[in-house]
């Protein structure tokens, strides 16, 4: 009945979503309008977390009528510097969602009004929290000709937009904590469908939850907890939350961390932290190059028992052109630079260098990695011959927005203790909906039994000894190692051949009749 209600209530949720993002997309592109819906969406989700926090100790000394939204200004300051100590923010009664919301038809200057708000909760995070907020509206930009050529259509489409988030069921009497997973849940599935119509460029954002769930699970066999998670190109955020969906925020004990390079997805990941209730003194993420400027402070403190990543495939970086890079502890231990046009094994070795001795990295590869020749085979020699590769997974094709290449996953660990290969083929191992593949929980499942069974199956796993490896010149492709099932049909020749002499017997048989019939009619004229 819960599970129902619940499916009830997604449902519910996102239709809601789908026709606020219909209503508004009209005049600017899907995958640029999410960040408003998903702006404002932050922007009610901060409100009612503080306020909801407020009230609650409030009501639990006794005050069981008092609303923080109905406060003066002047009676909620007393409370700013505890709220910026406990919740990095702070927010006047006045400039709370709801309060706006409320007057926001007959505001004739609703986008001078949200924007002074978003500039006074952000220069309201100083100290230990300023990181995490700095920049966080930057995208919402309530001045944009985007929104309309005049003040007063922008300010109808902003109306449109808070009346459209302000709908959203998230939760029953306001903020509970119920609403914490519909929060995440409204952002998620906007990801998902701006991702889903926004091609290529969505899906550099974005990956599949389901393949989210696979990267975290592989490195989390044999754990209950790790002391933090990692993604060196953390693009939204959703393969660090999903540590906090299956273990429970709690058991990731130091914390989420993550670099991206992209601007607006940065401030998209720190949102997505906020509106999955992971606090700013939980969470990390980086604004950078991973690759040639790794945020230090990640590395600093202690290596990682969790590395997820789907970088982007083939990117540009800088290689050899940059005399110092060859000479970077993540990447000299090869011998060997990843190729300038191709930066993958630059983040798969980045990824192994920040790994804990006890760790585990789960990497989405681009397949070229595993067989071509040059630097790439020279770095996969390195990590073959250091026993570094757990696992490799081919995965099925068209997976993910944008792309329909058949991707792979490369499992790296420090410690392992056999010197052996698990090679499994999952290219079958999805459901088709629509246009696109899916792994369901079945398929997650079965490549998880794979890989702790390490055992040989036919057409699907084999265990393969590193020495063979070697002698395949460190190719790393699945199809190398696992034997592709032959489904065609069987032909017995001997029966083959005794089909087509009874059927030419027969066609002789045939015309013979035929000849006669026609001497017979040839007669009678």
């Amino acid at each position: 009945m819960a599970n129902t209600r619940k499916e009830q209530e997604r449902t519910e949720l996102h239709r809601v979503i789908w026709n606020i993002a219909n209503d508004l997309r009209g005049s600017v592109d899907g995958w640029d309008f999410k960040q408003y819906v998903l702006g404002m969406l932050f922007y009610r989700y901060i409100c009612e977390n503080l306020s909801s926090y407020i009230n609650a100790n409030e009501h639990a000394a006794g005050a069981s009528s008092f609303d923080y939204a109905k406060l003066s200004d002047a009676d909620a300051e007393i409370a700013r510097e505890d709220m910026v100590t406990t919740k990095g923010f702070f927010i006047l009664p006045s400039e709370l969602f709801e309060n706006v919301r409320a007057n926001a038809a007959s505001d004739e200057n609703l986008n001078v009004t949200l924007d002074g708000i978003f500039k006074h909760i952000e220069a309201s995070a100083v100290g230990e929290s300023e990181a995490s907020f700095r920049g966080l509206f930057a995208d919402l930009d309530v001045n944009s000709a985007r929104l309309g050529n005049t003040v007063a259509r922008r300010n109808e489409r902003l109306v449109k937009l808070m009346n459209g988030v302000a709908s959203m069921k998230l939760g029953d009497g306001g903020y509970k904590d119920n609403t914490i997973d519909a929060f995440g849940d409204a952002y998620e599935y906007l990801m998902g469908m701006y991702a889903s119509s926004a091609g290529k460029s969505g899906g550099e954002y974005y990956t599949p939850q389901e393949v989210s769930e696979l990267l975290t699970r592989l490195t989390l066999v044999g754990k209950t907890q790790v002391n933090k998670v990692y993604d060196p190109a953390c693009g939204s955020g959703s393969l660090l939350l999903k540590f906090a969906k299956i273990l429970g925020k709690g058991n990731v004990r130091n914390g989420f961390y993550g670099q991206e390079i992209n601007i607006t997805t940065y401030n998209l990941c720190r949102i997505n932290m906020f509106l999955h209730d992971i606090g700013f003194h939980q969470f990390s993420i980086a604004h950078g190059d991973t690759l040639t400027d790794p945020f230090s402070e990640h590395w600093d403190a202690e290596p990682f028992e969790a590395i997820v990543s789907n970088p982007p495939y083939s990117l540009n970086w800088a290689g050899d052109a940059n005399p110092l890079l060859i000479n970077d502890p993540r990447f000299s231990p090869a011998g060997v630079l990843a190729p300038k046009s191709k930066a993958d094994m630059a983040f798969i070795m980045h990824a192994l260098s920040w790994l804990a001795a006890s760790g585990t990295a789960a990497i989405v590869c681009f397949p070229g990695i595993f067989y071509r020749a040059g630097a790439e085979q020279k770095i996969r020699q390195y990590l073959v011959e250091n026993n570094f590769v757990d696992c490799v997974i081919q995965l099925p094709s068209n997976l993910f927005f944008g792309t329909t290449i058949a991707t792979c996953i490369m499992v790296l660990k420090r410690g392992k203790r056999e010197n052996a290969t698990v090679f499994i083929d999952a290219s079958r191992e999805f459901v088709k909906v629509t246009n696109s593949n899916k792994l369901t929980d079945a398929n997650i499942n079965a490549i998880l039994s794979a890989y702790t069974d390490r055992a040989d199956v036919a057409y699907f796993a084999r265990l393969v000894p590193n020495d063979e490896i070697a002698e395949h010149s460190y190719n790393l492709s699945v199809s190398t190692y696992v034997e592709q099932e032959d489904k065609r049909q069987r032909v017995d020749i001997a029966v083959l051949n005794a089909e087509i002499e009874r059927i030419v017997q027969r066609s002789d048989e045939l015309r013979t009749a035929i000849d006669a019939i026609i001497t017979e009619l040839e007669a009678d004229a």
